[in-house]
């Protein structure tokens, strides 16, 4: 992060959780740890559970954090389980705005995604952040690049209003050389005109490795059988004047365990953008 400091940047922070699997009381204390050693301003969170019986697990999180402000978005509720998954943003500033899209998909493959949207009054003035989940399947790219164009689209309605690039976080379920990747990346017709994301493990993070954040060393990714894959992101928009936006470092996180245990199946992505 050659000649900027911390202060002079927004650091957000993008990890699926697992929701309510493996020993997930366990797991949860290892989350919080996990979470308070990043420091990010911004978590955008995938797999987050609410229950019933009054559970809250963006809630908890943020109380454990200091009193992050806390948008969620309800992806689909399980009956037979009695609780919910969703998507939430955790934030060290005020949330001024909150909305919720539903993304589309085909009869039969509808996983019930949604998109969440958040506007952030930070010191340095409003930010837009968009956090998703995006269909699973290997076989299913179809799907999630017309997720990514309906997202776009949505992205797009508010960009008059923007001094600050958006931002978007989230697990995209899909390689970097992925059609619907490219398709917000800029290395194939982009949905839509002037609207492309910079993806900010490939601009700041490549001394790092190769940023899996599907990893097999992890004993519950390694559950599923898939490769080694690197499916999380966080995407910001073109930098604007001075630089605003601009991705100068990035590292994963929950990379091994703590306390004994793997946090989430997942490893997050933490990246530093200029402020």
């Amino acid at each position: 992060m050659t000649g900027v400091t911390r202060n002079d940047c927004l650091r957000v922070a993008t990890w699926n959780l697992w929701w309510h699997l493996g020993p997930w009381e366990e797991r949860q204390a290892a989350i919080v740890a996990t979470m308070r050693d990043a420091d990010a301003d911004v978590w955008c969170l995938q797999e987050v559970y609410r229950d019933r019986s009054g559970a809250d697990q963006a809630g908890d999180l943020a109380a454990a954090l200091g009193g992050y402000h806390v948008a969620y978005a309800t992806g689909f509720d399980l009956d037979v389980f009695d609780t919910a998954i969703g998507n939430a943003v955790l934030s060290r500033w005020p949330i001024t705005d909150a909305a919720v899209r539903v993304l589309p998909a085909p009869g039969g493959l509808d996983e019930l995604r949604v998109a969440l949207r958040v506007e952030l009054a930070t010191p340095r003035g409003p930010v837009e952040v968009f956090v998703t989940h995006l269909n699973y399947r290997l076989d299913q790219s179809d799907v999630r690049q017309a997720q990514v164009r309906d997202l776009c689209t949505w992205i797009d309605e508010t960009t008059e209003r923007r001094s600050y690039p958006p931002v978007l976080c989230g697990d995209l379920n899909a390689d970097p050389e992925a059609e619907e990747i490219r398709l917000l990346t800029g290395l194939t017709t982009v949905p839509v005109p002037r609207l492309v994301f910079i993806d900010a493990w490939r601009a700041a993070g490549p001394d790092s490795g190769p940023g899996w954040t599907w990893d097999n060393r992890n004993p519950f990714a390694a559950l599923d059988h898939e490769p080694d894959r690197r499916i999380d992101y966080v995407l910001v928009g073109y930098p604007r004047d001075g630089g605003r936006g601009q991705a100068v470092a990035a590292h994963r996180i929950g990379t091994a365990p703590v306390g004994g245990v793997w946090p989430s199946d997942h490893c997050g992505v933490v990246v530093d953008l200029r402020a």
